[in-house]
């Protein structure tokens, strides 16, 4: 079985990155769309037409199902992408509810950081208005640094400033837990834990995804079909090999091997 997965760039890998680690003995193909990145300060139209482009050239290569890892992506095409495709189609959408349910005996706040196009959707403002009865989710858009993770800028000092300069206006012993609502975004999770007060978690919307893909596969009876290798296979809409090079380092960054970026 083959399952592809969906981004505008490489932050996707963080999700690659946990399926590979639950589900190790399938296939994946990734597609970045290099062409396009970053999404969030783009108009909405624009994007949702980069998207189904990207995603029927990554049909043409037979994927048994698909995971859009991209929560921008999610929030405005999943639900037409379902209904184009008839296979499975798992999204992905910032972790609020399970970051809600931890803070909610400690009566701090959470702090949600994605990008601007992903925090205006109907569907981001739905999430929060069902699981936050309590109002205590805050928002805080982060536009630069989908174009940082690109970039492999992982400078402390330059990354560390911009974190502190966007957070400058929050009373940081108010919240309990950070989302990291852009699968970029858990590239500088170690950076941020330095940065952030030691009572703040830290949670992203990998693992919840990759939990509803594996239950998926098993629903339909998928994961009986011959299982492969836990081959990956990098696709991008640029065609460029440099940065397919680029993703074959990030993934073994998030895979936690010993490669440094």
């Amino acid at each position: 079985m083959t399952i592809g997965f969906f981004d505008s760039g490489i932050g996707g890998l963080t999700v690659l990155a946990e399926a590979l680690r639950r589900l190790p003995t399938e296939n994946y193909i990734y597609m970045a769309d290099t062409l396009h990145v970053p999404y969030g300060p783009k108009p909405i139209v624009d994007v949702k037409g980069y998207i189904f482009d990207a995603i029927e050239q990554l049909m043409q290569e037979d994927i048994d199902a698909l995971v859009v890892a991209c929560n921008t992506a999610t929030s405005i095409a999943v639900a037409e992408l379902r209904n184009k495709y008839a296979i499975p189609i798992i999204g992905i959408e910032p972790a609020v509810k399970p970051a809600v349910e931890m803070n909610r005996e400690t009566g701090r706040r959470v702090l949600v950081f994605a990008t601007q196009l992903t925090l205006q959707q109907p569907k981001y403002y739905a999430l929060v208005s069902r699981v936050d009865e309590e109002g205590i989710v805050d928002s805080l858009p982060l536009p630069e640094l989908v174009t940082y993770c690109e970039e492999l800028q992982f400078d402390k000092d330059i990354i560390g400033a911009y974190f502190r300069e966007k957070l400058a206006p929050f009373n940081l012993d108010d919240y309990g837990i950070v989302v990291l609502g852009c699968t970029h975004y858990p590239f500088y999770a170690d950076l941020l834990r330095e940065i952030l007060p030691s009572h703040i978690g830290i949670v992203d919307g990998s693992s919840g995804t990759i939990k509803r893909l594996s239950a998926m596969l098993y629903r339909y009876g998928m994961t009986k079909l011959e299982q492969g290798s836990g081959q990956v296979k990098f696709m991008c809409t640029s065609h460029e090999p440099h940065y397919i090079e680029k993703m074959r380092i990030a993934l073994d960054y998030v895979m936690n091997k010993d490669y440094t970026i």
